[in-house]
């Protein structure tokens, strides 16, 4: 049989059920690509099912504001994808009269469709002949046929793709693709690969080289930046000092707290010392309690977090600040690290 073949046969036999995967629809499909991209299937499961209760339609989800989107998308992650979506969303519904396009050459122009997605698209929702390349496949490819050029440098995304259109499957492209990306999820996994029941091992270089560690390999990525946030937790009655952050940074256009970024950690007193703090907290702001210093990790960045609460009025308030109660908060899209600490504090 050939490599084609193996691969599809076993996927028939040992693919998982899901949903995406009993259906033709091109806007269904883009719904669980762009959520699922960096996301596993456990966790992102829920969110699509979410998304396509909420927007059943693309004209649906193109009438959506930001604020919907991201609130719904909470707690995912990576939620320029969100707001991407809503862009394509509206894109759509106004030039594509609301049918979700099916052609790669349509697809790869929408916001956030990336070559990857656009080939997925295509070729599960019109059997469009295109090569999917995603990590899953990346690892397939290297350790079958013991390529070692790095899978992030631009000869090595270039080797990858040639080598993905070569064994595709041009009489069922989609059939084709969805086996490999579920045979790297399920067998051929980044630690500790189920080589014992790979439907191809026989003629895989990395299993008869014993070389699954080595491949693929990967170029070193960006440092991480290290950076420091304080955010200043105030009550006025019922309600907390709120802040509308800008579209720019990470958290684009997301609500989270007032805060002070600093270039290395600092205590809360020394915090309160700064010119800023001065400025919009008083000079006398009494601490009441201190948490943190909380990790939170990002693609190239670790947040260092220190939630302080006062007790002041002397509140001076910016343009992008506004006390907000109970209700009101549950309809705010916040980074998920706020959105839990604000409930612990509320509960």
């Amino acid at each position: 049989m050939s490599f084609s073949n193996e691969i599809t046969s076993w996927y028939n036999s040992n693919k998982r059920d899901l949903p995406w995967r009993n259906t033709t629809d091109s806007y269904t499909i883009w719904l669980s690509e762009i959520i699922l991209q960096q996301t596993r299937v456990e966790q992102g499961m829920p969110y699509f099912y979410r998304f396509l209760e909420r927007y059943p339609t693309v004209a649906d989800f193109a009438a959506a504001t930001e604020d919907d989107i991201l609130k719904l998308w909470q707690g995912l992650g990576y939620y320029s994808r969100g707001r991407n979506m809503l862009a394509t969303a509206r894109l759509v519904n106004e030039h594509y009269k609301g049918r979700f396009p099916t052609q790669y050459n349509e697809l790869i122009k929408l916001k956030g469709v990336g070559e990857y997605t656009a080939a997925a698209i295509a070729s599960f929702s019109a059997n469009e002949a295109k090569a999917v390349v995603d990590g899953n496949v990346y690892r397939v490819l290297a350790r079958y046929f013991g390529i070692s050029e790095p899978i992030n440098s631009p000869a090595g995304k270039k080797l990858f793709q040639q080598t993905a259109n070569d064994v595709l499957n041009m009489e069922h492209p989609g059939l084709h693709n969805q086996a490999m990306m579920e045979l790297g999820a399920l067998v051929c996994k980044p630690k500790n690969p189920a080589c014992g029941i790979c439907p191809i091992k026989t003629d895989c270089y990395a299993f008869l080289n014993n070389a699954t560690t080595q491949l693929p390999q990967k170029l070193k990525t960006v440092k991480v930046r290290e950076r420091y946030f304080h955010y200043f937790l105030v009550t006025n009655g019922s309600e907390i000092l709120m802040n509308k952050r800008g579209p720019k940074d990470i958290w684009a256009n997301m609500y989270d707290m007032p805060m002070i970024e600093t270039s290395e950690n600092m205590n809360a007193y020394e915090v309160l010392n700064l010119a800023e703090s001065i400025e919009y907290f008083g000079h006398t702001p009494q601490v009441s309690e201190v948490s943190g210093p909380h990790k939170h990790v990002l693609t190239h960045q670790r947040l260092n977090i220190n939630f302080i609460i006062l007790n002041s009025r002397e509140i001076k308030l910016k343009q992008e600040w506004f006390y907000a109660n109970e209700e009101k908060l549950k309809n705010l899209a916040m980074p998920q690290i706020i959105f839990l600490f604000l409930t612990n504090f509320l509960n």
